[in-house]
């Protein structure tokens, strides 16, 4: 491990509910140890935070697979307590103390100490300079959405960011966009490069869906999305002709090469270029003329083959639906399969299932990685596995929703005003469990996750539909005030509500706010989504990401509340490390674990 680097990044801070601060924290010992889901071998470091609350210092640290019960916390050098669970509050320690933690109770392991902050810190970023469209209109530029990687091999994430333009567009939308940007940095804010996706490539949240995972099994996470004549790597090569403009009088791009390509996560630059599966081919073909469903793209990480991950890539849900599965091994992209809802050997039941955003799932556990895709989904060959006929929605969830029940579950909100209005369904076969009553509208948002302690299981709810429902389908009561994401963030074994720069705790009587996040902004829109929220430090419990007002930095935030519960990282569970790949895309959606922890 680089020591200049690890000492850097003890200085990057985290601030906290009730406006404590944080510290990153790296200790030396990392773990290769494959986790329960066959084929995840990311290493990770102790992932320690130390941060300044009223009552002393609170320590959390990571629980890795293979870990010994008990872990010996240390001072200043000098061991201080034994840990029988991954937090410690060092009671009347002073502000300036510094921290090691080490798994089991003998000697101090080696590492760098961790030092507890009690100022306020970010990460810094770099904003791209702003500048005009062809017909004249100024742009400036924000920090959307994040994913996290280990681009260096070296245990600890980095952060991949992409940068949209004040004029970036839905689809359905005319007008000329500025480019979009993808930076890496280190969580001290060293900015590792920066890929300039070029004038054709369009910006919105359906255009740019980017995958940050270890495809090549090196130890180091690659960087995968779609790009076009103009693309200028890390290194600052250019992909294909510089100086083609496919764009049209309205701003789209109908016409044009289109490519996938892999960069590498340490340097940025293009490690293979291949032509993207499936072509735009006529675009009145995909629902319209003007170009809105023709780019509706959707991308994740599958484990297909059970023993590596494999690059998914996506095109059209509304009509035709077509999804490819890409390895990437010894530098170069190898298309494994494609699935196709046009195809003869599938029909039009297909046609018109997929959602703004897809999950990826082990649903028959054989060790091998479906795509849920909204209503149907495909199985890890690129067959068609089932399709339920319900129609495109704008919200999905795929977890362990009824814990007493076998397997996985699907929750799902439907756009048509002729469908059911919310569903949930056995996620191997698709078939309907219990479900909500169409609304005679578009039920744009709904969450289902373990939220109330009084009900086992997940709990389920809607934006068009009054209530709360339990794993049979039963109204217990107040839905809360938000239907976005759900983040584990005080001790329990329950999710928080987050939504749009807050967290607030599920009450039958009413929410109460635990976090009002600081001089920052959320994302999407309407959507109001964090740039990243994954257990990226510290224990199993989840952190949020959001840019400062201003665009100047990345601003994390992590509880400081005490838990009894102790369990391995989330990041080494295969499913939600997936979910995490694939949370920036089209409609953000929170990521799910392949068990239920309440």
């Amino acid at each position: 491990m680089n020591r200049a680097k690890t000492l850097a990044a003890a200085s990057v801070l985290l601030v906290v509910a009730g406006g404590a601060v944080a510290a990153q924290a790296h200790a030396a010992e990392q773990s290769s140890v494959p986790v329960a889901n066959p084929g995840v071998t990311e290493k990770l470091d102790r992932g320690l935070i130390a941060m300044r609350t009223p009552k002393g210092n609170f320590l959390s640290w990571r629980q890795l697979t293979g870990d010994a019960a008990t872990y010996a916390v240390y001072r200043d050098g000098a061991r201080i307590a034994t840990s029988g669970v991954t937090n410690f509050t060092d009671v009347g320690a002073p502000a300036g103390a510094t921290y090691t933690v080490g798994s089991g109770v003998g000697t101090l392991a080696a590492g760098d100490p961790v030092q507890t902050f009690a100022t306020s810190q970010d990460v810094p970023i770099q904003i791209p300079a702003g500048g005009t469209t062809p017909d004249g209109v100024a742009y400036t530029y924000s920090a959307n959405d994040a994913s996290v990687g280990d681009l260096d091999g070296d245990g600890q994430w980095e952060i991949v960011l992409k940068w949209d333009p004040s004029n970036a567009k839905d689809n359905s939308q005319s007008g000329y966009t500025g480019n979009v940007f993808i930076d890496a940095y280190e969580l001290n804010g060293t900015r590792l490069w920066r890929i300039d996706l070029g004038r054709n490539i369009r910006a919105g949240a359906h255009y740019t869906q980017f995958q940050v995972y270890d495809y090549d099994g090196d130890g180091k996470s690659e960087v995968a999305m779609k790009t076009a004549d103009g693309t200028k790597d890390g290194g600052g090569t250019v992909i294909g002709s510089s100086s083609a403009d496919y764009r049209n009088s309205s701003g789209y791009i109908l016409t044009g090469p289109e490519f996938l390509t892999v960069f590498s996560g340490q340097t940025g630059r293009a490690l293979d270029t291949e032509n993207y599966v499936p072509a735009r081919g006529t675009v009145s073909s995909w629902g319209d003329s003007y170009g809105n469903r023709v780019d509706r793209f959707l991308a994740g990480t599958a484990y297909v083959t059970g023993s590596y991950p494999s690059i998914i890539m996506a095109r059209g849900y509304y009509t035709r639906s077509v999804i490819a599965a890409w390895d990437f091994r010894n530098g170069a992209l190898t298309r494994r399969w494609t699935f196709d809802s046009s195809s003869s050997t599938n029909g039009s039941a297909w046609t018109g299932q997929g959602n703004h955003q897809l999950s990826i799932a082990d649903v028959d556990a054989d060790g091998r990685d479906e795509i849920l895709y909204g209503a149907m989904a495909v199985d890890d060959n690129g067959n068609g596995l089932w399709v339920n006929g319900q129609g495109h929605g704008d919200a999905y969830h795929v977890g362990d929703l009824i814990p007493g029940r076998a397997g996985l579950e699907v929750f799902k909100v439907d756009e048509s005003t002729t469908k059911l209005a919310a569903w949930m369904a056995d996620a191997r076969t698709g078939s309907i469990i219990w479900s909500n009553a169409s609304c005679g509208c578009d039920n744009g948002r709904g969450v289902s996750a373990d939220i109330y302690a009084g009900s086992p299981g997940a709990e389920s709810w809607s934006s068009a539909v009054s209530g709360l429902f339990n794993t049979g389908g039963g109204n217990i009561g107040r839905k809360p005030g938000s239907a976005n994401f759900v983040i584990w963030w005080d001790g329990d074994g329950q999710r928080e509500l987050l939504d749009g720069t807050h967290i607030d705790k599920y009450g039958t009587g009413g929410d109460t706010r635990l976090l009002t996040a600081s001089g920052v902004h959320s994302n999407n829109g309407t959507k109001a989504t964090p740039s990243l929220q994954a257990d990226i430090l510290g224990d199993w419990r989840e952190e949020a990401i959001w840019p400062t007002s201003d665009n100047t930095k990345l601003r994390i935030y992590s509880t400081t509340d005490s838990t009894s519960i102790s369990r391995p990282s989330l990041m080494q569970d295969r499913m939600y490390r997936e979910a995490v790949a694939w949370q920036n895309t089209a409609y953000n959606q929170p990521p799910h674990p392949s068990f239920a922890i309440g």
